[in-house]
């Protein structure tokens, strides 16, 4: 459940914050007094809009917060983006600073995409022009899917796996089909490039050692220049180490006299060591030191050798290694190609027997929903006032498996009586096109744990008996989900466990939008403003408690008892 949104500096709303309760959650106000914003706002918390449009011109900043009642599912993807509830609570913010937005779950940054996939589990927006979703044959297979989704459980993603090996292999198999020319060609290619390699004969590695043994032969006399001034400076015969050996002998003495001077006495003899060490390291180095130009030479040429290779099969040893097996494989392949080419075909056949089953299994799987599916709907779209509808939900097979099965499925209704069965797209207009996926909204519901759902102005087109029906509709689903409805219509303004009033004024020059929560007296006038227009009556007034009366009467009705006022 949504429990508030915060919004700060976005288009006419300076800063506000809504707090939603269960059930009914109903915004009304007049035409342009920032309705839509609110809606926007949520879509750019959750990644669907950007702030582009929204953020006033010059404004440095902006902030939209969501606060969610966690669910089991919405936990479990937090686990995965290793993130956890707050007290139960999860915290969707996105701020805007500075010409770049920032997104955060429970003070956490984090990618758009964990945003969007945390969002899908708890949110549900059905916009103005979202109903368009209806007129294409992929969301209906989408739907159906969900509807079925207890029983296709494991078998799309095992659907999905089998096709992408199918089409894999296939690839395969055309790349691997060439007449004996190009056959020849390519065996050529690759023998040259093995032979290039073997005869380099590599050793991982080694190009790293190189490098080091000619910068150092590179550089052999600086070398020998800085360590023989070391030498001098350290030494042990007129250097430090000899007057570090003189001072220690002269301390041991005087430790001879006091006991205190033991324990320095030793730490300098200690440093004597050390530097005796370090004479006999430098003296080894330097007479382990060997430079020949044929060995320079020899280095230079080696890894030139090695570049030239690297420059054609990969960034290292490895890399060039790994490149000759592979050609290695092709070149064993295609000595072999009428042998490989039949495996290959067989694994295909084999891969498609799977996928077809798979296919299969699932076509059934759908054809039995099917039916199910078709009569949810029909009941919820006579609920809407769709008297005589006729509605079925078609699966047609496709001639080939496809990524998500072999099946089309198609929406097909009649709206009225005597009128034949055709596809959605071909029947509905804009405003029953609204009220279908109203319909199909109340279905799906039920099939799935979203908590929030979120109407805007799913009334268009639609008025009197319609809208009263819409609004019946509205309450059933209230009743298991927390429901956000923009409306413009009385007959569902006054179904609000919530109402509230969202209002534009001018301040300091500038107009700014206000969201109300609004008491039970208050909705009635708002309910007036809106059967009345300009003029409110004590008539209109009198319309309007009485509807909120006959909607409060519904809803005891419907179930047992309202929901409290919050």
């Amino acid at each position: 459940m949504l429990l508030s949104l915060h919004v700060k500096n976005m288009a006419l709303i300076r800063e506000e914050e809504i707090t939603f309760g269960r059930g009914l959650n109903i915004l009304t106000g007049e035409t342009g007094a920032g309705k839509s914003i609110l809606i926007g706002s949520i879509n750019v918390a959750l990644g669907s809009e950007n702030f582009k449009k929204y953020v006033p011109q010059g404004a440095e900043s902006a902030l939209v917060e969501l606060v969610f009642e966690s669910t089991e599912s919405a936990g479990e993807k937090l686990k995965e983006m290793e993130l956890s509830p707050e007290d139960g609570l999860i915290v969707i913010s996105r701020k805007y600073t500075g010409g770049r937005a920032v997104s955060r779950v429970n003070g956490e940054t984090v990618p758009l995409k964990y945003v969007r996939d945390l969002a899908a589990c708890l949110i549900d927006i059905h916009g103005q022009n979202q109903h368009q979703s209806l007129l294409h044959s992929k969301f209906h297979r989408t739907l159906l899917d969900r509807f079925a989704a207890e029983d296709l459980t494991g078998l799309t993603d095992q659907c999905r796996e089998l096709y992408r090996r199918f089409r894999n292999i296939s690839e395969k198999i055309a790349e691997a089909s060439m007449d004996d020319s190009e056959r020849a060609k390519r065996m050529d290619l690759l023998q040259y490039e093995i032979k290039e390699i073997e005869e380099a004969s590599l050793t991982p590695g080694e190009d790293e050692q190189l490098e080091k043994d000619f910068r150092r032969m590179e550089n052999g006399q600086k070398i020998m220049e800085a360590l023989s001034e070391v030498q001098q400076l350290t030494g042990m015969d007129s250097g430090a180490g000899d007057e570090i050996g003189r001072a220690a002998r002269s301390l041991c003495a005087a430790a001879g006299y006091d006991e205190v001077l033991k324990e320095l006495s030793e730490e300098l003899l200690s440093i004597e060591d050390q530097m005796n060490e370090l004479d006999r390291g430098l003296s080894e180095y330097m007479d382990d030191f060997s430079y020949d130009e044929q060995s320079f030479y020899d280095t230079s040429q080696r890894l030139d050798l090695i570049n030239h290779l690297k420059s054609k099969y990969g960034k290292t040893v490895e890399e060039i290694l790994h490149y000759k097996e592979k050609n290695q494989e092709q070149l064993d392949r295609l000595e072999n190609h009428e042998a490989y080419l039949a495996q290959m075909k067989a694994e295909k056949d084999k891969i498609y027997r799977q996928l077809t089953s798979v296919c299969e299994t699932i076509s059934g799987i759908r054809r039995k929903y099917a039916a199910v599916l078709s009569g949810k709907i029909r009941d919820a779209l006579i609920d809407l006032n769709f008297p005589d509808v006729g509605f079925e939900t078609r699966v047609t097979s496709l001639p080939e498996p496809a990524e998500e099965g072999m099946d089309e499925v198609t929406f097909y209704i009649s709206l009225n009586p005597g009128m034949p069965m055709k596809p959605i797209w071909e029947v509905a207009s804009g405003g029953e096109l609204s009220r279908i996926m109203l319909a199909v909204k109340s279905v799906m519901a039920d099939q799935d744990e979203i908590g929030t759902l979120i109407f805007d102005e799913i009334d268009t087109g639609i008025s009197g008996r319609t809208a009263q029906k819409v609004s019946e509709k509205m309450n059933v689903i209230a009743r298991n989900h927390q429901v956000i409805c923009i409306t413009h219509l009385a007959q569902i303004a006054a179904m609000a466990d919530r109402h509230f009033e969202i209002s534009k004024d001018v301040e300091d020059g500038r107009s700014v939008t206000h969201i109300l929560m609004l008491s039970e007296e208050e909705s009635v006038r708002e309910l007036a403003r809106i059967l009345g227009g300009v003029e409110i009556t004590d008539t209109v007034l009198q319309n309007a408690r009485e509807m909120q009366a006959m909607a409060q009467r519904l809803k005891n009705k419907g179930s047992g008892e309202s929901l409290p006022k919050e």
